[in-house]
């Protein structure tokens, strides 16, 4: 099968135009694509009539100690794994696109961006708003699909959209596991052999306090140890966070959990840096 075509900023107006009367999906994504964005782009077929791929490593996402250079850059397999599934457009932006000589605008959030990831990645929501909202601007979807697996993301994204009346559905979809239940991520790759068998504990955490809260249990302090129960014996892991959040605005909760609750975590194997989420009910 062949690979979908790849578009350039200068071509995707053009074809953009031939879609007029035709509803458009759209899929961001920082390429190394598996089977998580594939589920995605899967997602996104169902509810539209096109669907366009962007994949562009975004650089003001990622901080002076982060890894950027390295992040894997992966086209040729990337269009080789969205050839099956109906992609009608790969958009491909570079730096100079998105961010010419003398650009100096950014989106800024004062709420959700500031808490969890924004605390220890400062600077990284303002990269991911902007980056997301030119990327609104330049293809014109209807509907955009985003995974939970990036919960604050995905809700960060959801209010700009809000807040800035930008014409677009913003869909979040289940993430997708492997089978140990470790969360599929481009940065997986990056684990040693023993760090990879370590980093499923956190989502068997993330399911021990789901269990807790489905089967009755509303205090906070006690489903957040559930999850450490899992976590905490595990040499290597350095967690970063771990928190219960109410999932409409990622307030986080008293003593209490009384409303629909997500819990989110982010720790480090060795120099690789892994988040996972699980919404608790």
């Amino acid at each position: 099968m062949q690979p979908p075509t790849v578009i350039h900023a200068n071509e995707l107006q053009a074809l953009r135009n031939e879609w007029t009367t035709q509803r458009v999906a759209f899929v961001p994504t920082m390429g190394a694509l598996h089977d998580g964005h594939v589920s995605l782009v899967k997602e996104a077929r169902k509810r539209a009539d096109r669907v366009v791929v962007s994949i562009f490593v975004n650089p003001t996402q990622f901080g002076p100690t982060e890894d950027f250079d390295k992040y894997p850059r992966t086209l040729k397999a990337d269009l080789e794994a969205l050839a099956p599934h109906g992609v009608d457009g790969v958009f491909l932006p570079n730096a100079t696109t998105m961010y010419p000589e003398g650009y100096e605008t950014y989106v800024h959030s004062k709420g959700m961006a500031k808490t969890l990831d924004g605390l220890s990645r400062p600077g990284h929501f303002e990269g991911v708003l902007t980056v997301v909202l030119k990327l609104f601007n330049l293809v014109r979807p209807h509907v955009a699909i985003f995974g939970k697996k990036d919960y604050q993301q995905w809700r960060v994204i959801t209010k700009m959209v809000e807040d800035l009346n930008v014409p677009v559905e913003v869909v979040g979809a289940e993430t997708l596991r492997e089978p140990d239940g470790l969360a599929m991520s481009s940065r997986n790759r990056y684990l040693t052999p023993d760090d990879r068998k370590k980093a499923a504990c956190l989502s068997q955490g993330l399911k021990a306090a789901q269990i807790m809260v489905k089967t009755g249990q509303k205090q906070t302090a006690a489903v957040t140890e559930a999850f450490m129960k899992c976590v905490r014996p595990i040499e290597g892991v350095a967690l970063e966070y771990a928190e219960i959040r109410r999932q409409r605005n990622l307030e986080p909760f008293g003593a209490v959990i009384d409303a629909p609750a997500v819990m989110l975590a982010e720790a480090k194997l060795g120099s690789t840096r892994l988040i996972d989420n699980m919404e608790l009910g």
